[in-house]
């Protein structure tokens, strides 16, 4: 691929992040609307409770699935690609969840979430897509600012959700409907994109490190460690969440309002998280990230009192805000530019296997270790211990291996 690619153009990619932050706000709205709703229209139709939030687990297996095949076409065709067959496949997952619900069919609806899936792998990739053109001093600035763009969709995407979930005779089709027009008028943006496409490799140009060589490599492990465990986290709690918040006897706008103050805790540090990085080091800022989770889990275990279910999930956001961004920045420099496609997407399949497999615990931890909701959610919050303990040991240990390794 052309070397000009590589050329760092911070003017460029200021332009580019202001697109992605937009992207971020206006498609990325959806998430916390599926994500408030999901658990409790799966609960709605599963003929098992412990399956009710088997549609975010699908959301999220689908994002797993599908990060290696957009990591390649956005290699091969571009981001503006990648991020259009991301958009697409959001108004499809929505058109068919919203069809689901009306025939009130869960394997309908779980095929709708699974399709939902490729859209939130696409929008992990903004991040990524944010540093493509920038130069190092900027690159953590521009993940830190495009994430920060989800600010806004914490606050859209919950109003949607008070305004839509009774619109419609059936409970929820409102919001899935209103998913689709999310999509179709979000993705406009990426027409403004300036980000230029790869060419085809020459025959003599680096192949750059296999996909082992790669993860084992110590810094890109610990890296992928880090985001895994802190994104995997954040799932596991935030998916139970609303389960948790209704079934202790509060309403579903009471729910939507913890998922909203959650998502904004998850945004906001955004405006200075990279300047963080930038004075302190990646690794001081992702241990701040991993001490704050614990913090989050340790608030939610003291009771289920409404200001316990506030104060956990805002610092659930900021401890993933910490590590997730901290983690990015760190697998960012720590691979080189024609190993891009390679690794982000390695990257991807194996955090969003992590959170799938929290998404799919968090149900069953919610629903089915106890008979109660108070217990379910102790039990959501304890399982948090034995995953911090392995990210902060990996940061420790690279934190001891000698600089020349």
């Amino acid at each position: 691929m052309s070397s000009s690619e590589y050329i760092p153009d911070d003017a460029r990619a200021k332009r580019n992040v202001t697109i992605l932050v937009l992207a971020q706000a206006i498609l990325g709205a959806q998430m916390p609307m599926i994500f408030t709703i999901g658990g409790l229209a799966g609960q709605a139709l599963a003929t098992n409770l412990c399956f009710a939030t088997l549609p975010i687990s699908l959301i999220v297996l689908g994002s797993m699935m599908s990060a290696t095949p957009l990591s390649w076409a956005m290699q091969t065709f571009g981001r503006r690609a990648g991020f259009f067959i991301g958009s697409a496949a959001g108004a499809l997952g929505g058109a068919v969840g919203a069809y689901g619900l009306y025939i009130a069919s869960f394997p309908v609806f779980l095929l709708g979430s699974l399709i939902t899936g490729v859209y939130m792998s696409a929008q992990g990739f903004y991040r990524f897509a944010a540093a493509d053109t920038a130069s190092d001093a900027f690159r953590p600035k521009a993940i830190s600012y495009v994430m920060a763009g989800g600010l806004a969709s914490a606050i859209i995407g919950p109003q949607l959700v008070k305004v839509t979930v009774d619109a419609m005779v059936i409970p929820f089709v409102g919001t899935y409907l209103a998913v689709i027009a999310v999509n179709i008028f979000g993705s406009l943006l990426f027409f403004f994109l300036d980000i230029p496409t790869p060419e085809a490799p020459a025959e003599d140009a680096p192949k750059g490190r296999t996909r082992w060589e790669l993860i084992t490599t110590p810094r890109i492990l610990v890296a992928v460690i880090c985001g895994m465990v802190s994104y995997a986290l954040m799932n596991l709690v935030m998916t139970s969440t609303p389960l948790a918040v209704v079934g202790c006897g509060f309403e579903t706008d009471t729910a939507a309002n913890v998922v909203s103050a959650h998502v904004l805790a998850m945004f906001v540090p955004s405006f200075f998280t990279g300047h963080l990085i930038a004075r302190f080091g990646v690794e001081k800022v992702i241990a701040a990230g991993l001490i704050i989770l614990a913090g989050a889990g340790a608030v939610a275990l003291q009771g289920v009192e409404l200001e316990n279910f506030f104060i956990a999930l805002i610092l659930l956001g900021v401890g993933w805000n910490f590590g997730f961004i901290g983690a990015t920045s760190m697998l960012a420099g720590a691979h080189e530019p024609h190993e891009r496609g390679r690794m982000q997407g390695l990257n991807d399949l194996l955090v969003f296997g992590g959170v799938t497999f929290a998404s799919l615990a968090s149900g069953g931890l919610m629903n089915c270790s106890g008979g109660t909701a108070q217990v379910g959610w102790t039990s959501v919050n304890l399982a948090m211990a034995p995953f911090l303990m392995l990210a902060g040991g990996a940061l420790i240990w690279l934190l001891l291996r000698p600089k020349e390794a």
